[in-house]
């Protein structure tokens, strides 16, 4: 059952396909999706708004995706923003090191619809619920 309340959403995935697929099952759970393919048009778009929450790609073709959630997270602008970091490694150091560098959560790639939904409500919920 998807959450009724509308948020929005900054996708940044290098995978083409991915990245559609991720937008479409986002719009399908009710929020308003942007999307880019580089962590440079994702700091851009960044400066124009803020978003209720991100989504990274782990291998950007500019910047590793970790290094951009490490980033986000020590700037004062995004740095309680809610970032989820999509991979394809599901190595144990691969997740610890997402969360070091400020992930409040990760996501192996390719997902199960449903994951992405339980995990994007824990994300958006409220602190403290």
């Amino acid at each position: 059952m998807a959450d009724t309340t509308r948020k929005t959403i900054l996708l940044i995935e290098e995978d083409a396909t991915l990245r559609e697929i991720t937008q479409f099952r986002l719009e399908l759970l009710g929020h308003d999706v942007f999307s880019v393919a580089s962590g440079n048009e994702g700091v851009l778009w960044l400066t124009e708004r803020l978003p209720d929450a991100l989504m990274i790609g782990h291998f950007l073709p500019d910047m590793d995706g970790m290094d951009l959630v490490d980033r986000l997270s020590n700037d004062v602008r995004t740095a309680k923003m809610p970032v989820m970091l999509l991979s394809p490694n599901a190595e144990l150091a691969d997740v610890q090191r997402a969360f070091n560098a400020g992930a409040d959560d990760y996501l192996v790639t390719p997902f199960d619809p449903m994951m992405l939904e339980r995990k994007l409500k824990r994300l958006l919920a409220p602190a403290g619920t």
